[in-house]
């Protein structure tokens, strides 16, 4: 298939402009290198692995198996990540290509990869926040908006990216919002450089969960998506399945009350945060009616269980298709 350039592509020397996104438990070895073979590149959580000697095998086994095509990892920034700065000196050390940064301030991220030669694109959801990034000597920006999966912006990419193409210096990464080709398309004619893409790639062979949450993601649209502050105390998109309607999305009065103390809202957060990452593993790898499945709307336009490979080239097929339209 015929390439895709753009300063994204340049820069990350990639035939197509989409990161395949870091998912909480989803992202695996597995995926990032069919990623990498079929043209785009791919991020993994470092909170994936439970262990620093788990991540640097995962490391190792995607460079070996991608040689020099490059691959990222996501780093969430904030107090809730205790293992941040381990996970940080594995990355300088084994030579990751770029770093995504969330939730959080990612100055140290930043000063440590800088020197090493590693990118650091950060997560941000405003122009305010986009221009600190861009002070602090991030490499690019990724606008997510409330279309994305996971943890959501407010603000729609129509509005998002071409405020930020304008505010910033940097290059623009879309992130939510895409589940075709025709829709990739759009937000690179909106300004962005490439996409950030997660959800569709949920119900692929290579995801690393099981079966239940990838046939999910056939199964509901995105009028099933909702947001929750249970799983982080962050507003984050889940599947409404039947579990979810029995809970609700909102927390329960003491988790309200502790997080509005100023000494204990930092540990209530942490506690939030680590009872929320229990309840997705749960659901993820194990048989549960529990089942509570980070998605985003994009999910609209999953039909089936297909390959990496498969996604990434019906989107480009589509991608083109409509590029040729717009051009005659």
């Amino acid at each position: 298939m015929e390439k895709i350039s753009t300063p994204l592509t340049e820069m990350l020397g990639i035939d197509y402009p989409m990161i395949m996104a870091p998912m909480f438990l989803v992202s695996n070895a597995e995926m990032l290198i069919a990623a990498a073979q079929s043209g785009i590149t791919g991020t993994v959580p470092a909170l994936n692995y439970r262990t620093d000697k788990d991540f640097r095998a995962a490391i190792h086994e995607i460079r070996t198996a991608i040689g020099d095509k490059p691959f990222g990892v996501n780093l969430i920034a904030n107090k809730s990540n205790v293992r941040l700065q381990e996970q940080l000196n594995t990355c300088v050390e084994l030579g990751v290509d770029f770093i995504i940064t969330s939730l959080g301030s990612p100055r140290k991220i930043i000063e440590k990869c800088k020197p090493a030669g590693i990118r650091v694109f950060c997560d941000v959801v405003d122009t305010k926040y986009a221009l600190k990034v861009q002070e602090l000597g991030a490499d690019a920006v990724i606008a997510v908006n409330k279309e994305a999966g996971g943890h959501a912006g407010p603000t729609s990419a129509s509005e998002l990216v071409p405020a930020l193409v304008k505010a910033c210096d940097i290059p623009v990464i879309s992130a939510g919002g895409v589940g075709n080709g025709v829709q990739w398309k759009e937000k690179i004619d909106l300004g962005a450089v490439g996409i950030s893409m997660g959800s569709p790639f949920i119900a692929t062979h290579e995801g690393g969960v099981n079966d239940a949450y990838k046939q999910a993601c056939v199964d509901y649209g995105a009028k099933d998506i909702v947001m929750t502050t249970k799983l982080s105390g962050t507003p984050c998109t889940v599947i409404n399945t039947p579990y979810m309607q029995e809970i609700g999305t909102k927390q329960n009065w003491l988790e309200s009350l502790l997080n509005k103390n100023k000494k204990l809202k930092k540990f209530a957060k942490m506690l939030t945060f680590y009872k929320g990452m229990k309840m997705l593993e749960k659901s993820a790898f194990g048989a549960t009616y529990k089942t509570v499945w980070c998605a985003g709307p994009s999910i609209e336009y999953v039909k089936s269980i297909r390959s990496v490979k498969e996604v990434v080239e019906s989107m480009v097929e589509e991608y083109t298709s409509t590029t040729n339209v717009v051009e005659r």
